[in-house]
């Protein structure tokens, strides 16, 4: 873990309890007097804070310094990700961050179950946890729309079959990944003057598959 979470990060006091004390105080025995780092993950600082009290069920820490340290990949990336199971959605944001996604803007394609509910506090949840072990100093911005038609294809790539083999030598800062069973003809046609890309491959890939193997050739 390369710091804590904690939403009051910046404050000169803060409490601990729940999940984070027991972990802190019971799993890596941290005790009174040690210094541990913070972020609140709005802001690129750094906060320290010495442990003042261990009690049964809560912690209370002293700020004690901070520090702007920025942890952000290189370059940037936007996806605009079909809708798929939230499940396999779940699985899959841990590693989309590490990578350093910027955002993802989950659209409702013709293919999409519509029935498929997206819970972004749980997705919030996953990427604060993932941030905290990777180091990651913002979080992961998301949002959805409710179908293709809503897409700002300004600077829009689309990953599909057919295309292009991508060599890397595009900048693409924003792509569109299909659900399973890919694009519907419709979809095809509304994206018909986009550029897009592919990869040199005969397999069929996963739509999550396709994220992160998108993801690590543009940022990695």
């Amino acid at each position: 873990m390369q710091f804590v979470y904690h939403e009051r990060s910046k404050e000169p006091f803060i409490e601990v309890e729940g999940e984070v004390y027991k972990y802190l105080f019971r799993v890596r025995r941290f005790k009174r007097g040690d210094l541990l780092s913070f972020r609140n993950l709005r802001d690129p600082f750094l906060y320290f804070y010495r442990v003042e009290e261990v009690g049964k069920k809560r912690a209370v820490l002293k700020l004690e310094e901070s520090e702007e340290r920025v942890v952000e990949p290189l370059k940037e990336l936007y996806l605009f990700w079909c809708v798929i199971d939230p499940k396999t959605i779940e699985k899959t944001l841990p590693m989309l961050n590490e990578m350093g996604v910027k955002g993802i803007t989950f659209v409702y394609c013709d293919r999409s179950q519509k029935n498929f509910r997206l819970d972004f506090k749980r997705f919030e949840r996953i990427l604060i946890n993932s941030c905290m072990q990777c180091g990651r100093s913002s979080l992961m911005s998301l949002d959805s729309l409710s179908s293709v038609e809503e897409i700002e294809t300004k600077d829009l790539y689309i990953l599909d079959f057919g295309k292009d083999i991508y060599k890397g030598n595009d900048e693409i800062k924003k792509i569109l990944v299909g659900p399973e069973g890919g694009f519907s003809d419709r979809e095809r046609e509304i994206f018909k003057d986009l550029k897009g890309i592919s990869f040199d491959t005969p397999l069929i890939l996963k739509s999550e598959t396709a994220c992160l193997a998108v993801s690590s050739k543009i940022l990695l």
